[in-house]
């Protein structure tokens, strides 16, 4: 009798411990779902990371996920068709097809306003040091948009308005976190320089390299990078006022190793220009090329059907990219790890498997932010960080949040 209740008790605590695991990786599956997934058109829902998933269309009957869910608007998702994970809104639509890039470009952008990127004391007539900018509550990283009234359209029209001051406030009007409020700027006459100052260094430019994504061959609207624009000093992200994507040839590439990420250096096509940028967005820099562009880019382009972004997997894939010249290359990577988090720019860790690229350039590097990379015959996403500690790793964005924002 008493190994009998030895074993019944063995048995009970076996229990318990499974189903709290079982519960527990329900939880997880939980936290690593989307709310929302968008379903090609005839097509049934599969969670490639998570072949394990049932799709529930009632709490009585469970199938495979990749099974029909019955065109329903919203399923539940279980494990092993036993455990409820998570309630999910199915959408359907056609996937569309874009063009791959893979060729560096330039980008020249004008901020709208001028950011704050550094404050300083003035040293005043009597000696004494103060900061006009700090005591009118202006901080690094905020964008100033009018000045007296007027828009802001250069750090030098703001400098010049300024010196003439003649110590008179300056009504400044300021975003920060996305609300707008006014500040009062009391320039401060320099003893070193006898000008008036306002004790801030302010940024209404910038210029850099990356990678194109895709294009829409019938619109135009194309997609960089996969992730914002951010000033090298704040960290925020660059107000776009209006920029021009480039044409750019890559000249040379600054190996990565451990702990140094290394870059893509080439030179701007004077006098050429591939389109307009318009939007900095979480997901990439936007834009829409010149006819003359969407021409030249489209003559020898290929053309991918979407991904979307559950039927991205663990596996072998590819990246289109540019280390050298004018024209985009194909290299074999692999990715390793699946993240369905929605607008985030890290959805995948990548890691680069051709020894062409790894000997070139030692992985990824700066300036292939964007590099497309497909998997399965399908856009899955882009390239859009490195590794720092290795280099021949990295993360990636998926198309879908890409093509969210594409206009």
């Amino acid at each position: 009798m008493l190994l009998k209740r030895k074993i019944i008790k063995s048995a009970a605590a076996l229990l318990s411990v499974g189903f709290a695991v079982l519960f527990g990786t329900a939880g997880y599956y939980s936290s690593q779902l989307p709310s929302e997934v968008t379903v090609e058109t005839g097509k049934s829902l599969e969670l490639a990371a998570f072949p394990e998933l049932c799709c529930m269309t009632s709490y009585d009957s469970a199938v495979p996920v990749s099974g029909n869910c019955g065109g329903t608007e919203q399923v539940t998702l279980s494990l092993f068709g036993i455990i409820p994970v998570k309630n999910v809104e199915v959408r359907r639509a056609e996937a569309p097809v874009f063009a791959v890039g893979g060729r560096s470009f330039g980008i020249k952008l004008l901020m709208e306003g001028g950011m704050v990127t550094g404050l300083g004391d003035v040293e005043d007539k009597n000696g004494k040091y103060s900061c006009p900018a700090e005591k009118a509550g202006i901080r690094v990283g905020d964008v100033i948009r009018l000045a007296d009234g007027s828009a802001l359209t250069s750090n030098d029209s703001l400098q010049q308005m300024i010196s003439a001051s003649e110590g008179r406030k300056i009504e400044l009007y300021v975003e920060r976190d996305g609300k707008v409020f006014s500040a009062e700027l009391q320039p401060v006459l320099s003893r070193r320089s006898s000008e008036w100052k306002g004790g801030m260094w302010v940024r209404d430019s910038i210029a850099g390299i990356g990678t194109m994504t895709f294009f829409d061959r019938k619109t135009g609207h194309f997609v960089g990078l996969g992730h914002p624009i951010c000033d090298s000093d704040t960290g925020g992200i660059v107000p776009v006022h209006s920029g021009e994507a480039v044409p750019v040839e890559i000249t040379d590439v600054r190996r990565g190793a451990q702990g140094v990420p290394g870059e893509l250096r080439g030179s701007f096509s004077p006098g050429e220009s591939f389109g307009i940028l318009d939007r900095n967005k979480n997901s990439g820099i936007y834009g829409v090329l010149s006819a003359e562009a969407l021409d030249e880019l489209s003559a020898d382009c290929i053309e991918f059907t979407m991904a979307y972004s559950q039927d991205v997997k663990v596996g072998p894939a590819e990246i289109y990219s540019t280390v050298s010249g004018t024209v985009p290359e194909r290299y074999t990577a692999e990715i390793e790890k699946v993240d369905y988090s929605r607008g985030s720019s890290k959805n995948m860790v990548i890691r680069i498997t051709d020894k062409r690229l790894l000997e070139a350039a030692g992985g990824i590097v700066q300036g292939m932010s964007g590099s497309p990379i497909v998997q399965d015959g399908k856009l899955a996403g882009a390239v859009t960080h490195v590794l720092v500690f290795d280099p021949s790793r990295g993360y990636g964005i998926f198309a879908e949040n890409m093509a969210e924002s594409l206009g």
